[in-house]
């Protein structure tokens, strides 16, 4: 028995058992004769769609109509519909059937070697492009201060590494007027910086409020008061970062000092912390520097914490509102997750 099958103006014959008869087809008569030479009717194999070539690729491995369907889970009859639909979109045979088998045409053979590689890479692509959708894969830029450097930030990466091995994670250091400006211009996703920071057109998220601490040479004479308040600072000489570096921490220190009528003496600038450091061991004034970094300052200098409530720094996670990236997502949901100092 032959059933019949009309589509898109076409006429398909086929046999109900697969492999008994030649698929033969009626071309549409408007189309001429000169269309059916050059193939002019038809646009690419890019118009047949994604479905019909993968199907044609199951017969081309299988070689068996059955087998294909039930790799497909379709009918057979649907099976041949495909493959007859796809014969015709491009204009020539993609198969040789008899009873007995089911060969490639010379043509089919080459539109299958092509189709293969082209198939596997649009699976390649949509694997890629799903995992960068779901924040598995791609690139998370990450930017920091300096305060975030020695804790939070390398605690963070190290757990976003371990949790989605395939992000790439770029880290740049930007001082944190900076930052602000490097989000609010895509040039990174995500950054550390001195809060507080609200703002609209950002997220932020309070890390941690470090209490500050005054860091002296060996033997300074602050060192023999048993409570260091702020002020015990006036007339000392101060070492601070410098304005391009430091701002943001500069203008806080000035604020919690002339909160208190305390009014600083700079002595020294130096651009880093290193330096910093360099010139109290050196015994050429004091410096102030959040707990953060306490942990890192070596044997040659002394430490002291400052006395007061509202002597502390605080330290803020912000990113764009309208990033919706979930890489940044799962960031922060390891940043805020982290051990907190508040």
């Amino acid at each position: 028995m032959v059933s019949v099958i009309w589509t898109r103006g076409c006429r398909f014959e086929e046999a109900d058992g697969i492999g008994h008869l030649p698929i033969t087809i009626a071309r549409n008569a408007s189309i001429s004769k000169d269309q059916e030479k050059t193939g002019n009717h038809v646009s690419t194999e890019a118009e047949a769609g994604l479905e019909l070539t993968q199907s044609f690729l199951i017969v081309a491995e299988e070689l068996n109509f059955r087998r294909s369907a039930e790799r497909l889970k379709i009918d057979q009859s649907a099976l041949t519909r495909r493959i007859q639909k796809l014969d015709y979109l491009l204009g020539f045979s993609l198969f040789e059937r008899t009873t007995r088998e089911v060969s490639l045409t010379p043509a089919g053979r080459a539109f299958y070697e092509e189709n293969a590689r082209l198939i596997y890479d649009y699976n390649r692509s949509v694997k890629a492009a799903r995992l960068v959708a779901e924040g598995k894969t791609g690139i998370l830029r990450v930017a920091y201060m300096a305060f975030a450097a020695t804790e939070l930030m390398p605690s963070a990466v190290q757990r976003f590494r371990t949790a989605y091995p395939h992000v790439d994670v770029n880290l740049r250091y930007i001082r944190t007027q900076g930052l602000k400006l490097a989000i609010a211009h895509d040039e990174v996703d995500i950054g550390y910086m001195i809060g507080s920071f609200e703002h609209s057109d950002f997220h932020s998220l309070l890390l941690t409020s470090d209490p500050l601490y005054v860091v002296t040479p060996k033997n300074h004479a602050l060192l023999h008061k048993l409570d260091i308040r702020p002020a015990d600072l006036v007339g000392c000489d101060l070492i601070l970062g410098d304005m391009i570096e430091w701002e943001a921490y500069r203008w806080q220190l000035n604020e919690l000092f002339s909160a208190e009528g305390v009014l600083i003496n700079i002595k020294l600038e130096a651009s880093n912390t290193l330096a910093l450091l360099g010139l109290v061991a050196a015994g050429l004034g004091v410096t102030i520097y959040p707990e953060s970094l306490i942990g890192f300052l070596g044997r040659n200098v002394e430490v002291r914490r400052i006395l007061h409530p509202d002597f502390r720094i605080q330290t803020v996670l912000a990113w764009k509102r309208v990033n919706r990236a979930k890489s940044v997502r799962h960031f922060v949901n390891i940043a805020k997750n982290l051990p907190v100092r508040l």
